[in-house]
């Protein structure tokens, strides 16, 4: 099982890293594909496709139409494809104004077939992994996202890592003790502190490469450890869905490391921070 775990694990860090190098269509090809595979295991983890064939599923295709056209939308908005939107035109509510129109009409025209739980669980699904992951390739799109890019997941994997060490080492009062009782707050600081360092080591890297200016260099402890905070946020949410629904992961796609959303749980909440911060700090 651990060497399973490993190898799995070692093949999609080798993938990634390889996308978020080449930046362009191949990290948002990986994107939309782990967003879709994302949008399938929350919904069927939530119940809206219960016994149905997800293909015979008007919530699931029109959900998975929505994801694939906001990323083509991404694209366009980002300069990457033939086609370009208008300024005034944001990709983003673009496909949530059309998302929530389109599942409500398929909500009427099918009623009583859907119940509102499955409306709004599927409103949420294509929101939660497709939208947010999508900010890992709008980082890697900005000024120098190839360097910053790589802080969504120093953030969160090494908070994560950090959080762990210290928490077994000194470890005494729950953080969330319903959801993850083996989270401690001493975890939770040393996880902080640990990406902090981190963001801090890696910002002096970037400068004497003379890849940042001097005056930046504290923005990116600042940074990581925003990232960190949120990274543990995301991770607890995921155990929550998981806990009302009575599930152990999301999927199986990963040997040993479950699906998409059990991988990505931290770093689907940190990419927008990440995105965000360093586009008002990193100036």
């Amino acid at each position: 099982m651990f060497i399973q775990r490993l190898i799995s694990g070692a093949v999609l860090v080798v993938i990634m890293a390889a996308c978020l190098i080449l930046g362009g269509d191949a990290l948002w090809t990986f994107c939309m594909v782990a967003a879709v595979i994302g949008f399938y295991e929350m919904v069927n983890a939530t119940g809206v496709l219960a016994k149905e064939k997800k293909f015979k599923n008007e919530l699931f295709i029109s959900g998975v139409f929505c994801v694939v056209g906001y990323y083509v939308l991404l694209a366009c908005t980002v300069g990457h494809s033939f086609i370009t939107l208008p300024k005034e035109v944001d990709a983003s509510m673009l496909c949530i104004t059309f998302m929530m129109l389109l599942i409500l009409v398929i909500y009427v025209l099918t009623y009583p077939k859907y119940h509102a739980n499955q409306i709004m669980a599927t409103c949420f699904s294509v929101l939660y992994a497709p939208v947010m992951l999508s900010y890992v390739y709008l980082t890697r799109c900005l000024e120098n996202g190839i360097y910053i890019v790589w802080l969504i997941f120093v953030s969160s994997w090494i908070c994560d890592t950090a959080a762990y060490c210290v928490g077994v080492l000194i470890g005494k009062h729950k953080m969330a003790p319903k959801l993850s009782p083996k989270k401690s707050i001493e975890g939770a600081i040393g996880g902080l502190v640990g990406a902090a360092l981190v963001g801090c080591l890696y910002g002096w890297i970037l400068g004497k490469m003379g890849v940042m200016e001097v005056s930046n260099f504290a923005a990116y402890p600042i940074i990581a450890a925003a990232g960190g905070l949120i990274s543990m946020i995301g991770d607890l949410a995921a155990s929550a869905v998981k806990r009302n629904y009575d599930i152990k992961d999301y999927g199986h796609l990963i040997p040993g490391h479950g699906g998409i959303l059990d991988r990505f749980d931290s770093v689907i909440f940190t990419a927008p921070i990440i995105y965000y911060l360093s586009v008002f700090i990193l100036k």
